[in-house]
């Protein structure tokens, strides 16, 4: 069950990293300038909250194998 999860959380991060490297924004000149627009105009940056829940599921992981 915790190699599902770990698994999971990299996937969740490879598809981040995918999407805020490939995602083309409305402004910006670069990459970051576009996702902080994107972040800033609609509330999310591309890619973002794939990658933060990839390290979330990571994180949880780990505390429960500890916990164990």
């Amino acid at each position: 069950m915790f190699i599902i999860l770990f698994i999971f959380g990299v996937v969740l991060i490879v598809w981040g990293l995918y999407l805020m490297r490939t995602e083309d924004g409305l402004f910006g000149k670069n990459r970051k300038s576009k996702n902080i627009f994107n972040f800033i105009l609609m509330g999310q940056a591309s890619g973002l909250g794939q990658f933060i829940s990839g390290i979330l599921c990571i994180i949880v992981g780990i505390i429960a194998i500890i916990m164990m």
